[in-house]
């Protein structure tokens, strides 16, 4: 990508599952979102599904590889960072998204850590859903969220208009 600033950061905590990633990589390279990665990986960053799924946007994406979640927390001290989990007391519509925060996501298992969520209540939000479920897959909760802050954002440097061409009826 160009020097251009990134509209948000997308954090994928442990992520577990390559097609997931893949497609949050895709959502990141066409909003102008960094993807950050912190390990454990659940595949290899070479892995044939994860590129598959990104398909053909990689040369337009920064990807940030960390080793742990206090590494990333030390690298950018000052940003806004929003916890993902059905843990949480509000919304995702409840936050006023602005440029550079981090959007955080946990592991497709299990979530984020319990322990990091306790020491940022105010900042843990929730996608809606029916009780009885457990949670919505990876990518999308990622793509609500992005677009939601995009949204809030009036959707940033992003073409917000296309054009028909030779149309035959």
């Amino acid at each position: 990508m160009g020097n251009e600033k990134s509209m948000f950061h997308i954090v994928l905590v442990e992520p577990e599952i390559p097609q997931n990633t893949g497609n949050i990589a895709r959502t990141c390279a066409v909003t102008g979102c960094e993807l950050h990665l912190v390990r454990p990986l659940g595949f290899e960053i070479s892995d044939k599904q994860l590129k598959r799924a990104g398909l053909d946007y990689w040369h337009l994406l920064n990807v940030h590889i960390h080793d742990h979640l206090d590494e990333l927390f030390a690298a950018y001290p000052s940003a806004r960072y929003f916890f993902f989990t059905t843990k949480a007391k509000h919304t995702y519509c409840d936050v006023s998204y602005r440029e550079g925060d981090f959007l955080v996501f946990g592991k497709e298992t299990r979530g984020l850590p319990e322990e990091l969520l306790v020491k940022h209540p105010e900042e843990c939000v929730r996608i809606p859903m029916r009780e009885e479920c457990r949670s919505l897959n990876l990518s999308n909760s990622v793509a609500i969220a992005v677009y939601e802050g995009l949204r809030q954002n009036e959707f940033g440097a992003l073409c917000r208009e296309g054009e028909l061409h030779n149309l035959k009826w």
